[in-house]
């Protein structure tokens, strides 16, 4: 499930990309201010993860979509580590496959140097930089699905703060990292565009970050964990994961 969610949500990122960046769109033209189009292809990716999130497969499998994700909810004691490395495998194969699939289907066009097979790289201001908005995001990111999703009246609409983050972020702070927060969702246009530059900082920035808000969550709650490794709750599909609010040593 989280093979073909990611998979789909990379091939959608790569087709957003194309139709609003390629220089033969006609959307682009219509379009013609890069901070109209970011915000256009921030929504078009949020409203993605909140219906990948919502669907039956994502109420199953958690709707994780991003191995830092994953790897958090392990640290809280809500997955087994041979799940969380499955989950891993899963994530980045499927981020990789659908870019492949995406290139095939629109005939290279996710190629074209203004669209990079929407791959995410550190902006003007160096990797410092795209570091640091890396780590602040993912904070941002894990906190907010965390406090929601283990609130009684907030945790039906996790998925769409999510989805809120990711427009909003990929509008303001692309300029500055690219706009990630996720290390399978990067390395799966960097496998196809062969854009090894600074990838550790992909895998690393969001990790951090979303590892320190799992600790500052902890720590607001007493050292009390989250229910379960889900972004929805509010569904008829049991959590397969680990459940119940257990004590977490900080």
């Amino acid at each position: 499930m989280e093979f073909t969610e990611m998979g789909l949500y990379l091939f959608l990122t790569c087709m957003f990309a194309t139709v609003l960046q390629h220089p033969a769109s006609p959307i682009r033209h219509v379009l013609p201010n890069d901070t109209v189009r970011r915000a256009c292809f921030g929504i078009s990716v949020g409203a993605t993860i909140v219906a990948i999130v919502l669907t039956p497969w994502g109420e199953t499998s958690g709707g994780h979509l991003n191995p830092a994700m994953t790897f958090t909810f392990y640290r809280l004691g809500k997955i087994e580590l041979w799940d969380a490395l499955f989950y891993g495998v899963a994530q980045f194969a499927g981020a990789t496959a659908g870019v492949v699939i995406a290139t095939v289907l629109l005939l290279g066009a996710p190629g074209n140097p203004t669209i990079r097979y929407a791959a995410t790289l550190p902006g003007i201001y160096g990797v410092g930089v795209a570091f640091t908005a890396e780590v602040v995001i993912s904070f941002v990111l894990m906190l907010t699905v965390l406090l929601s999703s283990n609130h009684n009246l907030l945790s039906r609409y996790t998925p769409y703060f999510v989805g809120a983050l990711y427009a909003i972020f990929i509008t303001l702070e692309t300029p500055l990292s690219g706009m990630s927060m996720n290390p399978a969702r990067t390395f799966g246009s960097a496998f196809r565009g062969r854009y090894w530059h600074a990838l550790w900082l992909y895998f690393l920035a969001p990790t951090v970050g979303m590892l320190v808000a799992a600790e500052l969550f902890v720590r607001m709650r007493g050292g009390i964990g989250p229910y379960c490794a889900k972004l929805h709750h509010a569904n008829d599909k049991r959590c397969i994961f680990r459940h119940g609010r257990q004590q977490i040593r900080p």
